[in-house]
């Protein structure tokens, strides 16, 4: 601390955009990450181009689209959950090895001209299974990576590594595609993971310390679950999310009709308009701070939404191939500038014990939104055709857009960081940590005058109890002194309080103290803690008196 009041230490000196490269571990994850995304994306080129060739039918060119993003609708939550509670660095062994062999039957049906549409369909939805238990897993051991104040800067370059694969792999896989076929652009996809397994491999992660109080798969799922139904600001990402990626799939669902029938391109052209967005991408990323300068949360969601229906009715008039690589430059840019800021806003009001969990939804959301969009565009295009639906779509995202504009996103400004406050609850004896329920009840006496006031601060708080643990809160009075006033909430065990307590951050433990100057006692608010006493194992239940109600006999 300093010796002055108005003493400050000298800022420290920025962090490189490229800092966290200089560690030996970082480097080659990262490294075989983007060699390995590249590989997918190869793949994903070589299956939406060969649905074109077994069926030139919109619904199962969607239908390939769908079965890739379903499997993390589904699973995106467990997903989460999993890479919490095993070793990530197994866990994700495991699952390359699983996407590598997906890639070896596609190139082995591929090569012995085997591959069907059903087929196709079924190895994708796998793919996308490993996709799913991989992305959480991903996103959780890069803070084990790039600890401390390279932390951003570590995120940063796992998005951009993401995007550089974007760039390299449909084009790449495209070329590969035309030159040598199907068979070799999977073989080439096998491969990228026998790199990634290889750095895994060699990563020598610590072992985690144990936890008494560690959450198991089943309580953690419902704590994550909890969280998300109790957050009214992530209620608002989740929507404008839904409405954005649903009206903009129309584009991802019918890209490959659109490089084949509108454009007339072939493989290799394929390739390059998704080269184009990953490109765009790139580039993006690279102004968004520039117009992060300028612009807020909504006006970004607004340009990308924008920018994107522009894209889409441009390309439903069938325009020169080259100009069609410019447009998807444009598409690129709008598609990051609009998952950075919703991803950003997400983690910006998300503490950490639930972050993954939390973003885990967002996920769902995100996937189950361009897996229903997909779906929906295909069956729109069989009756109106590809440019029919992509001026509809183009249409509905003006639309969705200009309306969401209304629903502003969270600032997300408040601090989350856990504030320790809570004293250790008051016990005679250990409590058993999976004895439970638990009901904590909180007495304050609150002046008549102050009752309006306490009441509203309560119920703001009544949130935050429910998101950090709590399945039922209310506010009681005492039927002899009104003034007392005492709040009670059940948590289903005593594990899962002492979580609570970890759990309250810094802007919640200000509400509490909002709400506690109230209180007039000098002692301030009594806090109780009951657990639930079950039933004696042995002996007979004595039976019960029956209650006297008057004007009727007795039984």
């Amino acid at each position: 601390m300093s010796a002055t009041p108005d003493a400050s230490p000298r800022a420290p000196a920025p962090v490189s955009a490229f800092a966290p490269l200089r560690q030996r571990v970082f480097a080659l994850l990262w490294a075989a990450t983007v060699i390995g995304n590249i590989g997918s994306f190869m793949r994903d080129v070589a299956s939406a181009w060969l649905v074109t060739d077994l069926s030139g039918a919109p619904a199962a060119v969607a239908l390939v689209q769908a079965a890739a993003t379903l499997p993390v609708f589904l699973l995106a939550i467990p997903a989460g959950v999993l890479s919490d509670i095993l070793d990530r660095r197994k866990f994700l062994i495991a699952i390359q090895v699983l996407l590598a062999l997906v890639s070896l039957s596609l190139m082995l049906l591929a090569q012995t001209g085997l591959l069907s549409v059903a087929a196709l369909v079924g190895l994708t939805f796998l793919g996308g299974v490993g996709a799913a238990l991989m992305a959480p897993t991903w996103q959780a051991i890069v803070p084990e990576l790039g600890s401390g104040r390279e932390l951003k800067s570590a995120v940063a370059l796992n998005s951009l590594g993401i995007n550089i694969a974007r760039a390299i792999g449909p084009a790449l896989g495209g070329l590969i595609l035309a030159g040598f076929g199907a068979a070799m652009t999977y073989g080439a996809d096998v491969l990228s993971y026998v790199v990634v397994i290889g750095a895994l491999l060699w990563w020598q992660r610590p072992a985690g310390a144990d936890d008494a109080l560690s959450e198991r798969f089943a309580g953690a799922f419902r704590a994550g679950l909890r969280y998300a139904r109790a957050s009214r600001e992530l209620h608002v990402v989740l929507l404008r999310a839904t409405i954005f990626f649903a009206c903009a799939s129309a584009v991802w669902a019918l890209l490959p009709l659109v490089a084949r029938n509108l454009l007339g391109g072939g493989a290799g052209f394929y390739g390059v308009l998704l080269g184009a967005v990953g490109a765009g991408a790139i580039a993006g990323a690279l102004l968004l701070p520039r117009l992060r300068s300028h612009l807020d949360a909504d006006a970004l969601l607004l340009l990308s939404a924008v920018a994107s229906a522009a894209v889409m009715a441009a390309l439903a008039f069938g325009p020169p191939q080259w100009l069609a690589v410019a447009i998807l430059l444009v598409l690129g840019m709008a598609w990051i500038v609009a998952l950075t800021t919703l991803n950003g806003v997400a983690q910006s009001i998300l503490p950490n014990w639930v972050r993954g969990r939390a973003l885990a939804v967002y996920l769902t959301v995100f996937n189950g939104a361009m897996t229903a969009g997909s779906i929906g565009w295909g069956a729109v295009a069989e009756a109106a055709g590809v440019s029919g639906t992509l001026l509809i779509g183009a249409a509905a995202l003006l639309v969705a857009g200009l309306i969401m504009h209304r629903i502003r996103l969270p600032a997300g400004e408040a601090d989350l960081a856990p504030s320790n406050h809570w004293p250790e609850p008051l016990v005679v004896a250990p409590v058993d940590n999976d004895r439970g329920p638990v009901m904590i009840l909180i007495e304050y006496r609150v002046p008549e005058s102050d009752r309006e006031a306490f009441l509203r601060a309560v119920y703001a708080l009544s949130a935050e109890r429910r998101r950090d643990g709590a399945y039922g809160w209310g506010i009681t009075e005492d039927t002899a002194d009104p003034e007392k006033l005492v709040e009670w909430f059940m948590v289903s065990s005593w594990a899962e309080h002492l979580r609570q307590h970890r759990r309250v951050s810094k802007a919640d433990a200000d509400l509490q103290k909002e709400l506690a100057r109230f209180h007039t006692s000098p002692d301030g608010p009594v806090v109780r803690h009951f657990l639930h006493v079950d039933r004696p194992a042995t002996g007979k239940p004595r039976s019960e008196p029956q209650p006297v109600i008057p004007g009727r006999p007795k039984a």
